[in-house]
């Protein structure tokens, strides 16, 4: 195979997507014969620099997941689904330096006698954070993959009934906090590198959503699965409510914060996060549309992180977590700031880049987080697959055909980078690897729901959510 990536012809950018699935193709991993995922990346530049991108990846290979199961190709999916599930972290957690019972690992490899999995939980990444979403995302793909095969007997099997008990242990299980979300360290999800969103950050949230409601339909009927649906249950209502009433942003949110009191005692407290209005910044009265809104990126006492967070807030319309209205102006605001977030390559994972500083202090002076790059502002093409998976249930099809017609041309020519820098996105990243999986999967999936002008279905929770209002 020719990793060059140079299509022939007249038309330079006729076999854009040709040419990524057979890249996607040949990055497939197979184990005892059977295809268990796809390496994080081709990059053949790499060489023994390779790091761990000849892993798969339990995060990037959801889009891949997604595309497989829109092809008809479900067999690598259920593979990937076991394998993770057999990595499974067990045993006695109570001991430092052993991952948490149940966490599913980051990533896996295959072991160089071809014999076995060999996991990986975080120890040996870069700031050596385990991962908390790869739990989240399995339990999503198992219920994704259950609702578009049919094969319910997989999720019901006794292993794959522990296997979501054990995850649900790790959301549900006593700690030093009393608010429906999941508290979590800096960098451990795909923003991850230290970036000031250490607590409560948004995507986590709506993984989290999204992994109980996947439990919710897929728990046994028998034996521990009515006591583990119950608290799922109550948790999913109070995080809904949590998250749409002390996340949402529009201009109405805004114009009570600027007005809102501070030092308030009680239940009743209407600023019940201490949120001083003066931390209001001045770049989102201009930048908010006026029907626009989204989810802010963090919460907690005194701190209210402003950020727009691209791949959040897009499942947050996926999730169900967005009412109608929200689900609306998230959209409404990609396209009246398409300039900022799409750039020559869309999408910015964040808006806006923490700078001078505020970079300096919130990263460590991370040198691959400087402004507009990797996860400070970089844009992913990535995650095309969730802002066309939005835009098309929400009958905004032309956003995302506009982003997609000015991202092929680029990602054939600069060969499938990882990520792009630069305020407008017009440079490749400066530590991007090539021929990445994922930014291959999210336009071509992306692709597969325009030209079919339906949903992801199975993968988009359609059912309303109760909201239930918890005290703060």
């Amino acid at each position: 195979m020719d990793l060059q990536g140079q299509s022939s012809g007249d038309d330079p950018g006729a076999h854009e997507l040709t040419n990524a699935r057979r890249f996607l193709d040949q990055a497939e991993v197979a184990f005892r014969g059977e295809p268990v995922g796809t390496v994080a990346s081709l990059d053949p530049g790499a060489g023994a620099d390779a790091l761990n991108y000849d892993q798969v990846f339990v995060r990037d290979f959801v889009p891949v997941a997604l595309l497989r199961l829109a092809e008809g190709r479900a067999g690598v999916v259920r593979h990937f689904l076991e394998a993770a599930r057999e990595l499974q972290a067990q045993g006695d957690s109570l001991y430092c330096y052993r991952p948490g019972a149940g966490l599913i690992p980051a990533s896996f490899k295959v072991a160089e006698n071809g014999q076995s999995l060999v996991p990986g939980y975080g120890g040996h990444a870069i700031g050596r954070v385990a991962p908390v979403d790869s739990s989240l995302w399995w339990l999503y793909l198992l219920r994704v993959y259950t609702r578009a095969t049919g094969d319910w007997d997989l999720a019901q099997r006794d292993d794959f009934q522990v296997a979501i008990r054990r995850v649900l242990d790790l959301c549900l299980t006593g700690r030093f906090d009393m608010y429906p979300t999941l508290l979590v360290p800096d960098g451990s999800f795909m923003v991850d590198r230290r970036m000031g969103v250490y607590g409560y950050p948004l995507e986590v949230q709506v993984l989290f959503l999204m992994a109980l409601r996947s439990a919710d339909e897929l728990l046994a009927a028998t034996g521990e699965g009515p006591v583990y649906r119950e608290a799922v249950q109550d948790r999913i209502g109070k995080l809904v409510y949590f998250l749409r009433t002390f996340y949402w942003l529009d201009l109405p949110t805004l114009n009570r914060m600027y007005r809102a009191g501070t030092e308030e005692y009680g239940l009743d407290a209407m600023n019940a996060f201490n949120i001083v209005p003066g931390s209001i910044p001045g770049w989102l009265l201009e930048w908010l549309p006026e029907n626009g809104g989204y989810f802010a990126g963090n919460l907690g006492p005194s701190r209210l992180d402003f950020r727009f967070f691209s791949q959040g807030n897009l499942l947050a319309v996926l999730s169900g977590l967005a009412d109608p209205h929200q689900a609306q102006a998230i959209l409404e605001l990609v396209s009246a700031r398409a300039q900022d977030l799409f750039g020559a390559m869309p999408i910015k994972i964040c808006f806006p880049a923490m700078e001078d500083q505020e970079w300096r202090t919130m990263t460590g002076g991370d040198p691959k987080n400087t402004p507009w790059s990797y996860h400070n502002g970089g844009s992913w093409p990535v995650l095309l697959w969730a802002l066309a998976a939005a835009g098309v249930q929400l009958g905004r099809s032309g956003l995302v055909q506009s982003a997609l017609d000015a991202a092929l041309p680029r990602l054939q020519e600069t060969r499938w980078p990882e990520y792009f820098d630069g305020r407008d996105g017009r440079l490749v990243g400066k530590e991007a690897r090539l021929f990445q999986s994922w930014s291959m999967a999210g336009p071509l999936l992306a692709e597969c729901l325009l030209s079919t002008g339906e949903p992801l279905g199975s993968a988009v929770f359609t059912e309303e959510i109760l909201p239930e209002a918890c005290p703060v």
